[in-house]
């Protein structure tokens, strides 16, 4: 699944990307890199452009730039399922 195909309050994690190039190392550079956990947030009418939160960040992705990054669904709005990265956190105990 690539991440212009998830619906608002969709949960995903970055499972690689598409993209060549210079595109490839932009989106790179804005944090999108394997394991990264996100919700999309806003989807434009015509699907362009593409608002994700993640790491305390939103950032608006192309379309075309949304197709290019393949995604892992794990989760939808409302389901109590909390965005963390797996550092930190509460850890529980005996």
């Amino acid at each position: 699944m690539v991440l212009s195909e998830l619906k608002v309050g969709e949960k995903a994690e970055v499972e690689g990307l598409l993209a060549e190039s210079g595109v490839r190392r932009r989106i790179l550079d804005m944090g999108l890199v394997k394991g990264t956990k996100f919700k999309v947030l806003r989807v434009a009418p015509l699907g362009d452009p593409v608002e994700i939160f993640f790491k305390g960040m939103y950032l608006s992705l192309r379309k075309n730039e949304a197709a290019d990054v393949l995604v892992r669904k794990i989760g939808e709005t409302g389901d109590g399922a909390p965005m963390r990265e797996g550092r930190g956190g509460r850890q529980s105990g005996s």
